[in-house]
């Protein structure tokens, strides 16, 4: 039997939550029906560490930037140096970079100043950014506006979990919805009603491994292989058989992400 093939379009496979089990984690991925998975940048001080692991899959690609946690311990880096760190052949996005108002670990100025050059990198360089937002829809919808509005760029907000006019508003800047494990969980119903009316032709399923579980596997270490509950979940709220849900997220990620050449996609 054929798998769908799927794309985990969010994890991190450099943390040391994987360490010497990455080989096998990838592996697993494979066999579930996973034909490719992007591999995020947190920091630019440890992006060849992200770089690496790309480099040693055929099936893993990565992306360069700083999560708005680190946005103040970072060195701060401008659009000309993320620009130059992301003309690596693997390198296929710009992020994940945002807004976190939740935990606060970095000075929310320092987070705008931080997502804003990113903007500008993936502007420049048509790779998609990859957007975190957490309680910050405000600034968030405002900044997208003010962005766009100095010309186009792509990308996705990834693990939506965010409000339904925020998705409202990414969708009609151009951008994608990135689905998680959340949406599997019991509490998560108004993102699960949210989900329902993404268009089929903006979403991407995600783990954001090793966080976020979804279920059958909450409580456990995430990894890509489990992205394949997240899809079947969307596939319900959906109304569509899995294979459609499949293949409509993959042909949405490479879409968006264009310097993923298709045959890059393991396929089973």
């Amino acid at each position: 039997m054929t798998l769908p093939v799927l794309i985990d379009s969010h994890c991190h496979l450099d943390f040391p939550d994987f360490g010497a089990e990455v080989e096998e984690v990838v592996a697993r991925a494979h066999e579930a029906g996973v034909g490719l998975m992007v591999t995020i940048s947190t920091k630019v001080s440890e992006f060849d560490r992200v770089r690496a692991v790309a480099e040693r899959f055929p099936h893993v690609y990565c992306t360069v930037g700083i999560h708005p946690h680190e946005a103040a311990s970072e060195p701060e880096t401008d659009k000309a140096t993320l620009i130059e760190m992301a003309k690596h052949p693997k390198v296929v996005g710009i992020g994940e970079t945002g807004l976190d108002y939740y935990y606060e670990h970095s000075p929310r100025e320092a987070q705008k100043r931080n997502f804003r050059s990113h903007i500008a990198a993936a502007r420049e360089t048509g790779l998609p950014l990859i957007v975190h937002t957490r309680d910050a829809d405000e600034d968030m919808a405002q900044i997208l506006d003010e962005e766009t509005g100095k010309g186009a760029f792509p990308g996705l907000l990834h693990c939506f979990s965010s409000s339904p006019q925020l998705a409202e508003k990414a969708l009609a800047l151009g951008l994608y919805i990135s689905l998680s494990g959340i949406v599997t969980f019991k509490s998560a119903e108004e993102l699960r009603a949210t989900a329902a009316t993404v268009p089929m032709d903006r979403l991407l399923v995600e783990t954001d491994a090793p966080y976020l579980a979804p279920v059958p596997k909450r409580g456990k270490r995430n990894e890509p292989a489990f992205v394949v509950h997240t899809a079947a979940k969307v596939a319900e709220i959906k109304a569509v058989p899995v294979e459609e849900l499949a293949a409509a997220t993959t042909a949405n990620f490479l879409r968006l992400f264009s310097r993923v050449p298709p045959d890059a996609v393991l396929r089973g």
